[in-house]
């Protein structure tokens, strides 16, 4: 079991950092929104782990994120640019 949590884990951790890097390059709406994508994956990932080790404040908080994130998601690959 610790080696799946310390999988969810990484691939949360290293997942976001990309998504964060994405969503900086500022290269437009569609690579944006790739970036809010991942960022989505990988609140999944941070919830999953979360719940797994009773960590209720990440796991409350990536939730929170991950209604965000599916925000920016609609916005950036959804919504028609001039909506």
């Amino acid at each position: 079991m610790d080696t799946l949590i310390d999988v969810l884990k990484w691939s949360a951790s290293i997942s976001g950092m990309i998504a964060a890097f994405m969503v900086s390059l500022d290269l437009g709406r569609r690579v944006t929104g790739w970036g809010f994508v991942l960022f989505v994956g990988s609140s999944i990932c941070w919830i999953s782990g979360a719940a797994m080790t009773d960590d209720w404040a990440l796991g409350t908080q990536n939730v929170v994120l991950f209604g965000i994130n599916l925000l920016g998601v609609y916005r950036y690959l959804i919504r028609k640019k001039g909506v």
